[in-house]
């Protein structure tokens, strides 16, 4: 069951607290959509809310045991998704239940990482918001004051898939010391992205009224240009750097500026990052698109000698990431997360 706390839901529950005694106990892992304010989501262009909702699943017994504290496991969702659409097949309760019964009590959270244009890739943009200190400063204060966690770094771990596994080496390269084990599904974006001619031309040609309807496909060149080479003066709808040279090319600038977020380039700027981590772990499927990207990144942390986990498995971009949360990436935490 879905539970989304609001004021009046809060006064009913108190006002229940006051006449039940004892409280009924939670036997099961409960799901509760809530949202949290984001102040670094302040200011940005494309209007994206500043009130963020996340999904916050609680392991069984959290309620009859008021002074215990749990580590906490935050999931970031993919592209052209919402925590909702991922909550109807990966089911977050289920598996917070099943890690509870295998000895590995422990929080989730799945933050909103949705957009104007349908994902702002964790990233930090004037146009899409900074999404990647929403959630390492944001997100995490929030639910350290909101839920009974063990506030640590050693017991708070980072993960999410295809965009979401963007977003997890990311911000673990970019904000150390705030979660110290992370697990990547399925990556994304990991090379450099290229963009072309056409693409800029199209996004140049793209309006706001556009977007609504736009598939997959049509949008997220948009989307990571609006997040990774932004330009809050262009005269394009979504405010994206669509220069192009003399010779009808894009532009080198902007060509420097995407791939100035690729984790492949970042990476040498970001060993200690890296090498501090507890525990590193990345996965993919052996038909999945992204592959050829996800080999390219580990043969730099191979260069560079940052240790990891792997796992190839059988399987495309998605049909077994409800399957592998339960049954490797929340184990994975809960060998590596300390415990109360």
């Amino acid at each position: 069951m879905t539970i989304r706390k609001t004021f009046a839901g809060a006064l009913a529950f108190a006002a229940l607290g006051l006449t039940a005694t004892p409280a009924l106990a939670q036997e099961n892992a409960r799901i509760e959509l809530t949202s949290f304010h984001s102040r670094a989501m302040e200011g940005n262009l494309e209007g994206n809310d500043l009130e963020r909702d996340v999904y916050v699943v609680t392991p069984p017994g959290y309620d009859e045991n008021p002074t215990r504290h749990y580590p906490v496991v935050y999931f970031l969702h993919g592209y052209f998704a919402t925590p909702q659409m991922y909550q109807q097949s990966m089911n977050f309760d289920q598996s917070v239940q099943a890690a509870a019964e295998a000895g590995n009590e422990m929080i989730l959270v799945i933050p909103d990482g949705h957009s104007k244009l349908k994902g702002g890739f964790y990233s930090s943009s004037p146009v899409v918001g900074d999404y990647e200190t929403m959630v390492a400063r944001d997100l995490v204060s929030w639910v350290d004051a909101n839920y009974r966690t063990i506030a640590d770094p050693d017991s708070r771990g980072l993960s999410g898939h295809s965009m979401g596994g963007y977003g997890t080496i990311r911000i673990a390269m970019k904000h150390p010391g705030v979660f110290s084990s992370i697990y990547m599904m399925s990556a994304c974006c990991l090379p450099p992205q290229p963009i072309n001619a056409e693409q800029a031309a199209s996004i140049d040609a793209m309006t706001n009224a556009d977007v609504d309807g736009a598939q997959f496909g049509a949008l997220a060149g948009a989307s990571t240009g609006a997040a990774w080479a932004p330009d809050p003066t262009a005269e394009n709808d979504l405010l994206v750097d669509t220069t192009l040279a003399e010779d009808g090319t894009v532009d080198k600038l902007v060509e420097y500026r995407m791939a100035a977020n690729s984790p492949v380039v970042m990476l040498p700027q970001y060993l200690n990052s890296l090498n501090e981590l507890e525990a590193f772990a990345i996965d993919i499927g052996d038909a999945d698109f992204l592959l050829e990207g996800n080999r390219t990144f580990m043969a730099e942390l191979d260069r560079f000698g940052v240790e990891y986990e792997f796992e190839l498995y059988e399987g495309d971009h998605g049909n077994r990431i409800a399957d592998r949360l339960r049954t490797d990436l929340l184990p994975f935490f809960g060998t590596h997360l300390d415990k109360e």
